[in-house]
C-alpha cells in the first residue's frame, strides 16, 4: 500500500477535524479512538490516518478503529511520538505500509491495521471488561455521595429568553449516530417545534440541517464560531469552582454569554435545564447511556449522569424511541378532505370546459359500450330478447 498525501496533524483529533479537508492525512496522538472522533474523521474524507498511540490499547473494546476501517480509510496504528516534532502542517509524505516517509527518508513504523487485526484487538479488549466495570461502578458510587446535590437542591440555572414551561425540548449532544438520528427525527422536529438545545458541537449538527438552535450550552470548545453566532442564547458551562475554560473564546467573538457552574458535564446541565424551566418532554440525541459511550468520552464514572438521569425521571426518552415511537402520518379525515378538494376542482373545470365536458362524455360512451360488449360475450342467450 502506498499512499502520498499532505499531512495535517494536531493531539485533539476534533480540533484536527475542524482544519481537515477531502484527501488530507490526519495525524493524531488519540489512544483508544472512539467512535464519535472516528466518525468525524471519516466525514473529512481524509486519505489516511496516522495515530502516534495505540488505537485500541486494550482497556475496553473501543469501536473508533472499526469505524475508520469500515470506511476504508487506511489506520497505521502506534507510529511513535516523534512524528509530532519531525512533521510540520501541510508537508508532503507518503506511506508505505506500515512506514512512513517524506522523501527518502523513513520517519517512522507503525502497524497498518486491518479489518481481522482491528476484531482481534476489540476482542481481546472484551476480556477486560469485568474490571473495566467494577472500578467504573465504584467510582460512580464514591462520587454519589459528592453530587447528590443534583439530585436533592434546586440548581442554580440561568433565566432563558426562549419559553420552555409545556413545551417539547430536543437537546443534542455530539454522540454516537447523532446525526442520522437527527434526520430520523425531522418529522417529530417540524411537527411539534421543539426548543432546540445545542450541547457544543451538537449545536453545529442543528445548524447543518437548517434549524436554529435556541440555546447553545457547554465548554464552547467544539462548535464552530458561525454557529456561536447564529443568535442562539449562550450558556458557558464552568466547573464546580467557577472556573469556565471556554469563555474566553466566547468572549473574544464579541459575544456575551452566560456562565453557569454546576457538577457534570454540560450534556448534564442541558437536561437539567430542560427539566427545571418545565419541559413537558426531553428528547435527547446523541446523549451517552452506556458503559462503552461513557469510557469512550474518557470518564471514569457516571454519577452527575445517574443523578440527572434520576431526576429528570420519565421526562426523557431518547430519539431512537421517538423515531420509532413518532410516525408522521395524514389522518384519514385530513386525506378525505384532500380527496374531496380534488373532486370539486375537476368537477369544476369539466363543468365550465365545453370541451373538457365532451370529452368526458365520451369517454363514458366509449366505456359504456366496452361494458356492454362484455356483458353480451358472457350470456349470448339475451342477445335478441
Amino acid at each position: 500500500m502506498h499512499i502520498k498525501g499532505t499531512v495535517k496533524l494536531d493531539k485533539r483529533t476534533k480540533d484536527l477535524a475542524k482544519r481537515l479537508k477531502p484527501g488530507d492525512i490526519a495525524l493524531i496522538k488519540h489512544e483508544d479512538i472512539d467512535s464519535t472522533a472516528a466518525h468525524m474523521l471519516v466525514e473529512a474524507r481524509v486519505k489516511a490516518v496516522i495515530n502516534v498511540s495505540k488505537s485500541c490499547s486494550g482497556h475496553y473494546p473501543n469501536l473508533g478503529p472499526r469505524v475508520l476501517v469500515n470506511a476504508g480509510i487506511p489506520l497505521i496504528d502506534n507510529a511513535g511520538d516523534e512524528l509530532f516534532k519531525g512533521l510540520k502542517e501541510c508537508e508532503s509524505i507518503e506511506i508505505r505500509d506500515g512506514a512512513i516517509y517524506r522523501g527518502d527518508d523513513v520517519l517512522s513504523q507503525g502497524e497498518l491495521l486491518t479489518a481481522e487485526r482491528v476484531d482481534q484487538l476489540i476482542e481481546d479488549a472484551k476480556a477486560n471488561l469485568g474490571k473495566v466495570l467494577e472500578d467504573f461502578a465504584e467510582n460512580t458510587l464514591t462520587y454519589v455521595t459528592k453530587e447528590k446535590s443534583l439530585l436533592l437542591d434546586p440548581a442554580a440555572l440561568p433565566d432563558v429568553r426562549t419559553p420552555i414551561n409545556d413545551r417539547h425540548a430536543l437537546v443534542v449532544v455530539r454522540g454516537e449516530s447523532y446525526k442520522e438520528d437527527l434526520v430520523i427525527i425531522r418529522h417529530y422536529i417540524r411537527e411539534m417545534k421543539p426548543v432546540l438545545i445545542g450541547v457544543d458541537g451538537g449545536a453545529d449538527a442543528l445548524v447543518e440541517m437548517g434549524l436554529k438552535p435556541d440555546i447553545i450550552i457547554g465548554d464552547m470548545d467544539s462548535v464552530s464560531d458561525a454557529t456561536l453566532k447564529c443568535g442562539a442564547q449562550l450558556i458557558v458551562h464552568a466547573y464546580a469552582n467557577g472556573k469556565a475554560p471556554g469563555l474566553p473564546r466566547v468572549e473574544q467573538l464579541g459575544l456575551k454569554p452566560m456562565v453557569c457552574a454546576i457538577p457534570g458535564t454540560s450534556e448534564d446541565l442541558a437536561l437539567l435545564l430542560a427539566y427545571e424551566k418545565g419541559a413537558e418532554l426531553i428528547v435527547a440525541v446523541g446523549t451517552h447511556s452506556h458503559l462503552i459511550d461513557f469510557l469512550d468520552k474518557g470518564r471514569k464514572g457516571m454519577s452527575s449522569t445517574f443523578l440527572v438521569r434520576l431526576k429528570v425521571g420519565n421526562r426523557l426518552v431518547d430519539a431512537k424511541g421517538v423515531s420509532k415511537l413518532y410516525r408522521a402520518q395524514p389522518s384519514v379525515k385530513y386525506v378525505g378532505i384532500l380527496a374531496l378538494a380534488a373532486l370539486v376542482v375537476i368537477a369544476a373545470v369539466i363543468a365550465l370546459s365545453p370541451t373538457m365536458h365532451d370529452r368526458v362524455q365520451s369517454i363514458f360512451d366509449n366505456l359504456r359500450a366496452q361494458m356492454w360488449q362484455v356483458y353480451t360475450k358472457a350470456h349470448p342467450w339475451t342477445w335478441g330478447k
